[in-house]
């Protein structure tokens, strides 16, 4: 790092402590859940009494002139000339306890730290009724630094002679004095502080503070912008906080943000706010934004930084606005989702609570309007896992497509969503990505809840019951086994059978919704003997709707488990799609996508675009390294989501064509034979067979033929082959629009996190 960069420099406690008191030193307010424990704090008066280090303090310039105001601030609101980056915690402890201070709970309760000091063996405790009765203790080592120093100190000897029947020896009340005059003289403690210059941007800071903080704790994008609001507009962090606050804190009343799905945080909602004020869903470059700095000059400018907080601050009323907030969950629950128990991803609900806000303030749409294109989309987003992996890349891709569009035209939105939700559930992804997502035995599935949503959106029963499944998944429902899973063949039936493994005996595709009593009847019965008697007084009418809502093969009673539960994921993904098709208006869904369409969404976490697969166009000659090109693309496909490749497509979406290609292959230069080698190059290169995976197809766009392989998600991991070698060892996920090969650990727990 420079030498310029930072500067090493000392602050003695009190001086810091008015500092932060004439808000020259921005430290988080007071009345922000604190999270240190209070023994934590009593150790660190403890070592700082003993002499020990007490780690580093990294302060930041804020660039701000002398005297500027905060935005939206009363007269006497000055920006600080430093924000403290690193011993937050430390100096909000030492703040509380040597000013007496309140700080607030994480359970929002206020309190004050109160520590106790027992000079006799120069102990620090946390003060407790004991404590308080105890006259060896001074039992609140606030009051020496209050200005009552002196008649504390006389208060403790008094009591400490009374308590021990008699006076104290001179010599002894010397040596306690002396010990309480060292506690009051913490005061004078001296703190290494590390000042980085107003120069230096996020990444600096971040990687400076990871070389000085020895738990190698990383500094969150958020919180620097949460910092950064401190700063400059403490009002707008305390707005986010207050909400969030509401939505969780029972102790408030009346109209709040409290729902049955998220309990969001202060750094959510200001991505959502950065969102809808930037069309940004990365955060790396609005620290530099917010603090006024030209991205391309480097220079900071007030008036820039000014604009820019104005911006922030009008998307940050739409975004805690209560209409808006509870308006937008509406469509979570006209998607058929319940409550938290259902959302895997708060990415999901997040990232799509800014489209539905775009929706409404750029594109004027009203409420019944948004709730239908919004609930498909929330479908999609969070059964796909679309914000899961690098969700901020994703997130940046969908809103510059919604940058891109005509403000103020609602179909063009509408249009584009629908785009986007057709480029996913296309007919691979619910005839075979779908299915394979459902051979997990993981109780928090994405596929799962999808099945679950779509039950309550075709109105179902539970088996063999007449309750709805949407009224026991109500959030406030929490009697007691009123409600289980239950093992379609059970345990004790699967274990005479030889099947004891977890992942096999509880298979989602084994488990279905019943009522508690009707599982007590069942018991461990053979599926062939509990499924007549259960079914006998259900008539011709109401079996059938059950068994088609329940996803049972017919005469499943009778199927070996292995097809049984093969059978059961295909009709389960139907059942999906059919739930899914109640979202347009009752009209069955026809993933209808085609080659423009999926051009037009332009690359993601399940397109990706291939100039050629042979030809290399700089080179203008053939290159067989563009083949594991293809190769590893359609593995990254096949371990992630699937999704779809299109060759003879640039990067930036234009048509190039397959003729280049086609030519490498001489005679064999047809769809046919181009189809034919496609196949063969991935059969070879691939540790499974792609029949039945992968499809191959072609379409003609503007007079020039395009490939699309359309790729499922697979039921297993597979491997691609090196370049040039036999065995096939590389392992390739899609992230984001890219293909990253993944090693060791990193690939281990993805392949237990995806497939179960």
């Amino acid at each position: 790092m420079a030498a310029t960069l930072y500067r090493d420099t000392g602050y003695v406690l009190s001086h810091l402590i008015e500092e932060i008191k004439h808000g020259s030193v921005a430290l988080p307010d007071i009345q922000r859940p604190f999270v240190w424990s209070t023994a934590k704090i009593r150790d660190l008066f403890d070592s700082m009494y003993r002499g020990y280090p007490v780690g580093t303090l990294m302060f930041w310039e804020t660039g701000a002139e002398v005297g500027t105001r905060q935005i939206g601030g009363r007269d006497n609101d000055r920006v600080p000339r430093l924000l403290v980056v690193d011993g937050q915690q430390r100096l909000t402890s030492l703040f509380a306890v040597l000013t007496g201070e309140q700080v607030i709970t994480k359970t929002f309760e206020k309190r004050r730290i109160r520590l106790a000091f027992r000079p006799a063996d120069e102990t620090f405790e946390v003060t407790d009724a004991a404590i308080e009765k105890d006259p060896e203790f001074i039992a609140d080592i606030t009051a020496l630094w209050d200005g009552g120093y002196k008649s504390t100190v006389r208060t403790f000897l008094n009591r400490l002679a009374e308590g021990r029947d008699g006076e104290l020896s001179d010599r002894e009340q010397d040596l306690l004095e002396e010990r309480v005059d060292r506690v009051r003289d913490l005061r004078d403690f001296r703190f290494q502080v590390i000042e980085l210059g107003a120069t230096a941007d996020e990444e600096q800071v971040a990687e400076i503070f990871v070389r000085i903080n020895s738990e190698g704790v990383k500094l969150n994008q958020a919180d620097f912008i949460l910092t950064l609001m401190s700063v400059h507009w403490e009002k707008g962090r305390r707005e986010l906080e207050v909400f969030c606050r509401a939505a969780v804190d029972p102790a408030v009343t009346g109209p709040s943000p409290r729902n049955p799905f998220l309990e969001p945080s202060p750094d959510q909602l200001l991505r959502v706010g950065v969102g809808l004020a930037f069309n940004r869903g990365r955060l790396q470059h609005v620290y530099s934004m917010l603090r006024g700095k030209d991205l391309e000059t480097g220079n900071v400018s007030p008036e820039r930084r000014t604009a820019q907080f104005e911006l922030l601050r009008h998307a940050q009323d739409d975004v805690i606005d209560l209409t808006n907030w509870h308006e937008y969950l509406k469509c979570l629950t006209a998607a058929g989702f319940r409550g938290r128990r259902m959302i895997t991803s708060e990415n999901a609900v997040i990232f799509t609570y800014i489209l539905w806000l775009l929706g409404r303030r750029r594109f004027g749409l009203d409420y019944p309007a948004l709730r239908a294109i919004i609930s498909r989309w929330f479908f999609m987003a969070h059964t796909t896992g679309r914000y899961t992996t690098s969700p901020e890349s994703q997130v940046e891709a969908d809103l510059a497509r919604i940058a891109a569009l005509e403000p103020g035209n609602p179909d063009a939105f509408r249009t584009e969503l629908d785009r986007m939700v057709r480029s996913n559930f296309t007919g691979d992804y619910w005839e075979i990505s779908l299915p394979n997502r459902l051979d997990t035995s993981a109780s928090r599935s994405p596929a799962l809840y999808a099945y679950y949503a779509a039950l309550n959106l075709l109105d179902a029963e539970l088996l063999f019951s007449r309750l709805k499944i949407r009224d026991v998944m109500t959030p406030d429902v929490v009697t007691p086994r009123s409600v289980e899973r239950h093992h379609l063949f059970p345990k004790s039936f699967l274990a005479g059978q030889g099947i004891t493994h977890g992942r096999q005996v509880n298979a989602i595709a084994n488990m279905a919704f019943m009522d508690w009593p009707e599982n007590i009847k069942i018991g461990a019965d053979d599926p062939h003997d509990y499924w007549a008697a259960m079914t006998h007084d259900l008539g011709s009418g109401r079996l059938k709707q059950q068994t088609y809502w329940h996803a049972l093969p017919v005469g499943w009673e009778q199927l070996d488990y292995t097809t049984f539960l093969e059978r059961r994921r295909g009709l389960m993904a139907q059942v999906i799609r059919d739930g899914f098709s109640r979202l347009w208006d009752d009209r069955p869904f026809s993933p209808s996508a085609s080659v423009e369409d999926l051009i037009e969404a332009g690359e993601s976490q399940t397109i990706e675009f291939k100039s050629t697969a042979r030809w290399s166009v700089r080179a203008g000659q053939l290159d067989r390294k563009l083949e594991h090109v293809i190769v590893k693309t359609v593995c990254a496909l096949l371990n992630a989501e699937g999704g779809a490749l299109l060759i003879g497509v640039d990067d930036n979406g234009n048509i190039l064509g397959l003729d280049s290609d086609w030519k490498t292959l001489g005679p064999r230069g047809t769809r046919d034979g181009y189809e034919l080698w496609l196949r063969q190059l991935l059969d070879t290169n691939l540790s499974q067979q792609t029949a039945g995976v992968v499809r191959i197809r072609y379409e003609s766009v503007d007079g020039r033929e395009v490939c699309a392989v359309s790729v499922a998600a697979s039921g297993k991991p597979v491997f691609a082959k090196p370049d040039g070698g036999r065995t096939a060892t590389e392992f390739w996920v899609r992230i984001g629009n890219a293909s990253k090969q993944l090693h060791g650990d990193d690939m281990v727990n993805y392949q237990t996190r995806h497939w179960g």
